[in-house]
């Protein structure tokens, strides 16, 4: 019988992001949408369930295995509108186009997805109205018909 083997955690490569403040997401279909960004939630990546491996041979373990492909989760921001966004939300909704998100360090990330729901907090007074818009990422470019992950272009030294 083997066991897993000890590693040592090493110093990161790199440089990691300090502060969250300005990070901004724009799409192909209409860079200028009016939504104002307070928080971004950049796409993650997903192995998906584990497949069970357990049999009858096993004896004390349930087992399981990682699946082959990746998913990618949803991106979603929240950020102050104009009314006027409705209109353009509604010519953005399930159109498949190229997505940005600008890091505050200046680094990018490129997906295609297509904008899933918008959708909008209660009106009160003393608070600014809020949406939340969900980007889901289909790792799919629509024009090429190929597949096509994330791409990310890092600013020098990080």
């Amino acid at each position: 019988m083997t066991v897993p083997a000890t590693t040592a955690r090493t110093t990161p490569s790199g440089i990691k992001l300090d502060d969250g403040f300005s990070t901004k997401i724009a799409p192909a279909a209409d860079p200028d949408v009016s939504f104002w960004e307070k928080t971004v939630q950049p796409p993650g990546d997903d192995g998906g369930d584990p497949i069970p491996t357990t049999t009858m041979h096993n004896t004390l373990y349930r087992t399981k295995a990682a699946r082959q492909l990746i998913d990618s989760t949803d991106c979603v921001i929240v950020g102050a509108y104009d009314p006027a966004v409705k209109t353009q939300i509604k010519s953005l909704i399930n159109v498949e186009t190229s997505w940005t998100i600008a890091y505050p360090d200046g680094s990018t990330e490129d997906f295609y997805g297509y904008l899933r729901t918008a959708e909008y907090a209660a009106l009160a007074e003393g608070e600014q109205p809020e949406g939340t818009f969900t980007i889901t990422v289909t790792n799919w470019d629509p024009t090429a018909n190929v597949e096509q992950g994330s791409v990310i272009t890092e600013v020098a030294g990080t």
